[in-house]
């Protein structure tokens, strides 16, 4: 080789050497990008709303008073079918309604119970649980025995959700409408009766404190543990009896057939006696 080709040897690799140590930085970099996550990409998203876990109970709370199994002019939205085939008119007269970009009027109808309890995160999760696909999802899985004060704690949660809306976050109901639950002598008379209702639902007259109430309430599909559980909560607050309530009885009288109009009111005493 001559001196000349040496040379120009020597300046080639000169000139090549900045280019490949680039190149090769750029191959670390984009490997390093590859398997180092970003922080967007390693914070988990919450799990999507089911109707089963997330949906239902909100509709028991603040829809069941119209679209329940008993009703007949509007369809029963604690039916999962029934559900997920209106849920673009559910998600449009609960949260666009409500935010003023449909027609229709608002649900729940504006200044009724369910309307005021409701809360905006209620509305949204329907929201969510529409527009990611409205899936059934499965019950929540029951863990197993509870004692009284862990049934209090559950029971609590439930009635909030569920009950409130017509027998009020105190228990004491709405005059001439929905009866009280606070120290309810319809509700410490009977365990029994107060169970059958929670599981069958029941319409038609009844006396609670010796006021009349003439109103309906539906069944809710609800296991047998979580009957236990509200019971349990109503019957060791405002001023009730302390009962328990077991989902080994809710069982046993789930078993037995419904009356048609509901379990019968208690008789009304005679002033004189």
């Amino acid at each position: 080789m001559s001196i000349f080709q040496s040379l120009n040897q020597s300046r080639r690799v000169r000139w090549l050497l900045p280019w490949a140590l680039v190149a090769h930085g750029c191959m670390l970099f984009t490997a390093s990008a590859q398997t180092v996550p970003t922080a967007a990409a390693s914070e988990t998203k919450p799990p999507a709303p089911t109707y089963l876990r997330d949906i239902q109970p909100i509709l028991m709370g603040h829809c069941s008073r119209c679209h329940n199994s008993q009703a007949r002019f509007v369809y029963d939205w604690l039916d999962y079918k029934t559900a997920f085939r209106d849920r673009w008119e559910i998600k449009r007269r609960i949260w666009d309604s409500w935010k003023g970009s449909y027609y229709k009027e608002s649900m729940p109808i504006q200044n009724s119970p369910e309307s005021l309890l409701i809360s905006e995160e209620d509305r949204q999760l329907i929201r969510d649980w529409v527009t990611s696909g409205a899936a059934c999802g499965t019950q929540p899985v029951d863990d197993g025995h509870k004692s009284k004060s862990e049934r209090v704690v559950l029971g609590r949660k439930l009635f909030n959700s569920i009950c409130a809306a017509c027998h009020q976050p105190t228990g004491q109901g709405l005059p001439n409408v929905f009866p009280p639950l606070a120290g309810s002598d319809f509700l410490n008379a009977d365990k029994k009766r107060a169970i059958k209702i929670v599981i069958n639902g029941r319409q038609g007259e009844v006396v609670v404190n010796g006021m009349k109430f003439n109103n309906s309430m539906p069944s809710f599909p609800l296991s047998d543990q979580d009957i236990a559980n509200v019971l349990t909560f109503v019957y060791n607050s405002f001023g009730n009896a302390g009962l328990e309530v077991n989902p080994e009885e809710v069982k046993l009288f789930r078993a037995e057939p419904p009356d048609p109009s509901g379990p019968p009111a208690a008789p009304v005493k005679n002033q004189y006696e």
